[in-house]
């Protein structure tokens, strides 16, 4: 497993920054302009590990990079996208590689309207192997929250959307 930094140094987003200020920090976190980092993370797979399938998953704005390379890469096998931000690529979704998509039902980000339409238009123009999933009653951020944070309540949805990120791949 590999976590490329594809903010090159800059720092990530955290749940505790003021939401209002997330679309600023975006204008300089471009999801679709990871090409050169992702090329050279590949070559070091293919190259030094031996790596002959690989696959990519990604949260929030990682989401939105893995529905990028999903449409262009031809290096990848098949991605998760968790929580991925739709409107990123809301007008592509011709699929290269197989691609399970999660998503949470009460995400204040991602409204489900833009779920509908991605799997619309996934329906319409993919013509390779795809998931959309909703989790009922959950929030952005919930198959990635830390032990210490997850209500129980919450406990089988993130236990489930984990287990099916693994089997997806």
């Amino acid at each position: 497993a590999i976590c490329p930094d594809f903010f090159v140094g800059q720092e990530a987003w955290k749940l505790s920054n003021d939401w209002a200020s997330f679309s600023d920090w975006l204008k300089t976190r471009d999801s679709g302009k990871i090409d050169k980092e992702v090329d050279v993370v590949l070559k070091y797979l293919m190259e030094q590990c031996g790596a002959k399938k690989i696959g990519v998953i990604g949260f929030c704005w990682g989401g939105a990079a893995v529905q990028h390379l999903m449409l262009k890469n031809p290096h990848l096998k098949t991605g998760v996208s968790v929580y991925g931000v739709i409107k990123f690529f809301d007008d592509r979704s011709s699929l290269l590689h197989p691609t399970f998509f999660i998503f949470a039902e009460k995400d204040d980000f991602i409204p489900l309207e833009q779920v509908t339409l991605l799997e619309q238009k996934l329906k319409q123009n993919c013509k390779v192997d795809y998931e959309v999933k909703i989790y009922p009653g959950q929030t952005h951020g919930f198959v990635h929250r830390k032990r210490e944070d997850i209500n129980p309540q919450d406990k089988p949805y993130i236990e489930e959307g984990r287990k099916d990120m693994i089997n997806w791949l």
